[in-house]
């Protein structure tokens, strides 16, 4: 197999891990932080519910729960999931959405209640104090360990091939089990090192900007 052709092959896995990636942080952003509401809530079955679900989550490894997401609806409900990308996003939103919310609630709760008084004095309603003074306090304040999550998760795609999803490490393993060479799978490893390091870059340039938030 030739070096051309080993490098379209790992071009397409590279091309499903980055389509997972993206879908998983747009939805497992919007959803971590409803999910950190719940967790914060004043209705204590609500609260602890969500809580429960977050220490569940965040207490089992993401192979078995894309296993259990892939296999359970089909043992249990007759129902199979005939597309193995649906599976891997679903059990990727849940896992990284539980994460994202516990990340979410630390950095609301490190705002002092001053500040939502002072809010309130002026007038403001609960919705305009969240996102007109304590939102982008909370960025600024979680950005660091939100990046360090999103890298992770370039990483954790390489997971989804438990359930032969095609992602970049998977596609490199045929190729080794195949032609009996060894070089795809270090050739899949500087995918993960560029895309990692352009990210590095893109979050170093995002705290920057944010650092008049201090």
């Amino acid at each position: 197999m030739t070096f051309l052709q080993v490098s379209k092959d790992l071009l397409e896995g590279f091309g499903t891990t980055l389509l997972l990636f993206i879908l998983t942080l747009i939805l497992s952003l919007p959803l971590g932080l409803i999910v950190s509401f719940g967790s914060m809530s004043k209705f204590k079955p609500l609260r602890w519910l969500t809580r429960s679900m977050v220490w569940v989550i965040r207490g089992t490894p993401l192979m078995l729960q894309i296993i259990i997401v892939f296999y359970a609806p089909g043992l249990l409900f007759g129902v199979t999931l005939s597309k193995r990308m649906t599976a891997a996003l679903i059990a990727f939103v849940i896992n990284y959405a539980c994460y994202f919310s516990e990340i979410y609630r630390g950095g609301i709760e490190s705002i002092s209640k001053g500040q939502y008084e002072a809010g309130q004095v002026l007038g403001m309603t609960k919705g305009q104090i969240f996102f007109k003074i304590v939102l982008f306090q909370v960025i600024k304040r979680i950005m660091a360990p939100i990046s360090n999550e999103v890298i992770t998760l370039v990483k954790d795609t390489a997971l989804a091939r438990v359930i032969a999803f095609p992602e970049l490490i998977m596609v490199a393993y045929n190729i080794v089990a195949g032609y009996g060479i060894l070089y795809p799978l270090f050739y899949a490893g500087v995918f993960y090192l560029v895309f990692s390091g352009l990210l590095t870059i893109l979050f170093s340039h995002i705290e920057a900007k944010l650092d008049y938030y201090r």
